[in-house]
């Protein structure tokens, strides 16, 4: 609940929202990048905005970080509004992008020391921040060393610290470990668990379901500018049923009958990945599977795989847009987020 509301209801709240949107819209040209998006995220959670590329992850985070004008709708930033304060909002927020904004001919630590008397800090208290920062993040031992020499771990927890300078109590970050390997990924997550028990709030954005299954105390699901569910993991989870059937045909050609076995033994419609021939369908009781699998048999359909496992989110991202979270969904004029900023601008 915004501070606004809170006057306007006359119900008094412990704390506001870190963010909360209302029908935010972006469009560029004829392309409606974000359609209407509502987000409340309660301080002091990880809250996660999930969808493919093109889906409006980073424009909706791009629109609340000030960083783009919000054609329609409104936001609060802890109960500041973001178009009329742009300029407290920026001091209440920090910004990690899907790339390292650092320069490649600095040390990460002359990189943080800029970064922070740009924000107007001292010389000597910017060289503190910065070292401290870099034992944080464990970067010490790299400290001195060009960035052109840092890996794409290093680099992207040096942007992080860089976030960080301010010590705002709201982060966000744009799909923080794409590209990184399982190992730096596993580092990341630890990482970003740490600002939450330092008391940030986080918002991520994401096209990896294990990450926000990992990380996120509540998800979006968001797909083609829009929201299209809400919930914990759990909670999304469950709308996919106790355990998902998971079928993977040798024939891809064979999709459409092998959907309308499934859809008459199991009374559901299934999800489809049509190029993989991979069928997705929720399952009242297990023992179920065994009455598609002989009815798929009995139609000569041949079965590459199958499973029978809890619902996970990659089910429920299937489930709900009916294609993967790793699928582009843009339009082939604009494949992503990146594009319609670029072209705005």
């Amino acid at each position: 609940m915004s501070i606004t509301q809170e006057r306007r209801t006359g119900v008094v709240e412990t704390a506001v929202s870190a963010v909360l949107a209302e029908g935010l819209v972006k469009s560029f040209g004829t392309q409606r990048a974000v359609d209407g998006i509502d987000l409340d995220v309660r301080p002091g959670e990880i809250f996660g905005v999930l969808g493919p590329n093109g889906a409006g992850k980073t424009t909706t985070m791009r629109m609340l970080a000030t960083l783009l004008r919000i054609d329609s709708g409104r936001a609060e930033i802890f109960g500041v509004d973001v178009a009329d304060n742009p300029h407290v909002i920026r001091q209440l927020v920090g910004v990690t992008g899907q790339y390292a904004s650092v320069d490649e001919n600095l040390s990460g630590r002359e990189n943080l020391w800029m970064f922070a008397r740009l924000q107007g800090i001292g010389s000597a208290r910017a060289g503190w921040i910065a070292t401290g920062l870099l034992e944080r993040f464990g970067l010490e031992s790299a400290a001195d060393k060009p960035i052109a020499q840092f890996s794409g771990g290093m680099r992207r927890r040096l942007d992080l610290a860089a976030s960080l300078i301010t010590k705002p109590p709201l982060i966000f970050l744009d799909e923080p470990t794409t590209g990184l390997d399982p190992r730096t990924r596993g580092q990341m997550w630890e990482t970003i668990r740490g600002l939450v028990a330092d008391g940030c709030t986080v918002l991520l954005t994401t096209q990896y379901l294990d990450e926000a299954d990992q990380l996120a105390d509540r998800v979006a699901v968001i797909d083609h500018g829009r929201k299209v569910a809400e919930g914990t993991p759990d909670e999304l989870k469950t709308t996919v049923g106790d355990s998902t059937l998971q079928v993977v045909l040798a024939a891809p050609g064979e999709t459409g009958d092998a959907v309308a076995i499934v859809r008459r033994v199991l009374g559901v419609e299934p999800a489809l990945s049509p190029e993989r021939g991979r069928l997705t369908a929720p399952l009242g009781q297990a023992d179920l599977a065994a009455d598609v699998l002989i009815a798929l048999r009995t139609a000569g359909i041949s079965v590459a795989s199958v499973s029978v496992d809890k619902p996970s989110l990659d089910e429920v991202f299937l489930a709900l847009t009916g294609h993967g979270a790793g699928e582009d969904t843009a339009s082939a004029d604009d494949t992503t987020d990146d594009v319609h900023e670029e072209k705005a601008r």
